[in-house]
């Protein structure tokens, strides 16, 4: 698989929440950060929401945006309202005036990741995927909201699984980046994958997991010189491409000892190193705990610094 198809495998996202989101009139709401990556489409009107540090955004109808990490925001029907503090509920919700129909309405949410490695999605991902519809309406992005819109304004049998799986659908096509407008400013797999050179470099490292890569044979795949190359993939990403395949080296390995069904001999010989010992002293460096305890304790949020 290519390289953010290996990705979403190894996360696993599911539609964890979603409900309609309605309002009338004027309102204003405020919201806590959490670590769920969350999601929101505009389906009719139009709201603004503003994150600390930064101008208010407009929300139009047929807008998508989605946050892989939550931060503390404000969702209200004008900029400058005062808001109110709210907590994330699973039912449906109705901001401002509750009599007469509403003039906002979207539905909103948050997808479910594995824990485990929910701090790779955070590290690899752009801070805010925007598409506005200026961006995604003649696009099969758009196509795809429309069929969200079309589900969302009907009440057919299924309609919950449908939603569910169309939402998944669209996660995949937000993570894809193909023309739409991501934080360009944050370091990435999706920035990597835009640049024709490493995307050829990240597809030979997932492709190719075990092999003894070098900065030397990385360079000659991306057609640059080491000392090019190294400063492009770590401007892009981050990170240099050793600790990057280490990383993706370990979020595998993390992934096998959380789902139990290989031994450690078997996860040592697929992720490239020469025996499990070796592959046990790599993971306790970084996890801080041996791997059979990190199965036994069902992960690690953290790992080790330094």
């Amino acid at each position: 698989m290519d390289p953010l198809s290996d990705l979403i495998a190894l996360l696993r996202p599911n539609t964890a929440i979603s409900k309609p989101i309605t309002g009338r009139g004027q309102w204003g709401v405020r919201y806590a950060a959490r670590n769920s990556p969350g999601f929101t489409i505009i389906l009719k009107g139009a709201c603004w929401i503003e994150f600390e540090d930064a101008p208010p955004l407009k929300l139009e109808k047929g807008t998508f945006l989605l946050l892989p990490a939550i931060p503390a925001f404000t969702l209200s029907s004008h900029p400058g309202i005062a808001c109110e503090w709210r907590e994330p509920a699973s039912r449906p919700i109705r901001h401002g005036e509750q009599e007469g129909e509403a003039d906002f309405e979207s539905i909103g949410g948050s997808f479910h990741i594995e824990a485990a490695n929910a701090p790779l999605l955070l590290a690899l991902l752009p801070r805010m995927i925007h598409v506005p519809p200026s961006e995604g309406r003649s696009a099969r992005f758009g196509r795809i909201i429309d069929l969200i819109m079309e589900e969302c304004s009907a009440d057919e049998p299924g309609k919950d699984m449908l939603l569910q799986r169309m939402l998944e659908v669209l996660l995949v096509e937000a993570l894809r980046g193909g023309g739409i407008a991501a934080d360009t400013d944050r370091t990435g797999l999706l920035n990597g994958m835009r640049d024709p050179a490493l995307a050829r470099v990240l597809a030979a490292m997932h492709a190719d997991v075990r092999t003894n890569w070098t900065v030397a044979s990385l360079a000659r795949i991306a057609g640059q010189s080491r000392s090019a190359f190294a400063a492009r993939f770590n401007r892009m990403l981050g990170c240099g491409p050793i600790e990057y395949l280490a990383r993706w080296r370990m979020a595998l390995a993390k992934d096998a000892l959380l789902r139990g069904t290989k031994t450690l001999d078997r996860i040592a010989d697929e992720i490239g190193y020469e025996s499990a010992s070796a592959f046990s002293t790599a993971f306790r460096k970084r996890l801080g705990c041996p791997p059979g305890k990190f199965a036994r304790i069902g992960g690690s949020p953290e790992p080790v610094q330094g």
